[in-house]
């Protein structure tokens, strides 16, 4: 009786995950496309800036992104310009002020992390990909988006900073979720 109800139990859960398989990255895209991401991961030379925009009739929102306010640029390894690093104003964490964020190692994602203007099966593919992602396998990258202080800093940018639509946790149990269902790609 136990053994069966376990194994109705594992079958239920994979049949659940098999489910909605084709549909588990769109929640992570959500996120990985949300501007909160994005001002780093581009594909530009330089970091850029977001607004959020609320219309007042519809309520829809909206964002302005917009080139770095101090002109910045991405430098040899992403943490800006010999003459200006990242690190000068970005310190180890936000500013009471809350005008300048930072987190430790503050740096652009190198370009070949970039996301900006990817389609959801084109971001899923960047994603799992060992030659653009860092040399991550997929337990890697669900270790690096859990812990990275960097990524974490998403979540917590301070200011009137607005964060990514999911939870952290839940954005990590949809990640683990994405996993678990064998990383499908959207075929958008």
């Amino acid at each position: 009786m136990i053994r069966t109800a376990l194994v109705t139990g594992l079958l239920g859960a994979a049949l659940n995950v098999a489910a909605q398989a084709p549909h588990s990255f769109d929640p992570i895209a959500e996120v990985l496309q949300h501007p909160r991401c994005l001002n780093c991961h581009t594909f530009t030379e330089y970091p850029t800036q977001s607004r959020k925009m609320v219309d007042p009739i519809s309520g829809e929102v909206s964002y302005l992104r917009f080139r770095h306010a101090q002109q910045v640029i991405r430098g040899e390894k992403g943490f800006g310009a010999p003459t200006l690093q990242c690190g000068a104003c970005h310190q180890d964490e936000n500013v009471a002020d809350g005008k300048v964020p930072g987190a430790p190692h503050w740096h652009l994602a190198p370009l070949s992390m970039g996301w900006e203007g990817l389609n959801r099966g084109e971001l899923c593919e960047t994603l799992k990909d060992t030659d653009k992602n860092g040399g991550r396998d997929l337990a890697a990258l669900v270790k690096h988006m859990e812990e990275d202080a960097l990524v974490l800093w998403g979540w917590t940018p301070g200011g009137d900073r607005d964060t990514p639509p999911y939870a952290h946790a839940d954005f990590i149990d949809l990640l683990k979720l994405w996993v678990a269902a064998g990383a499908p790609c959207p075929t958008n």
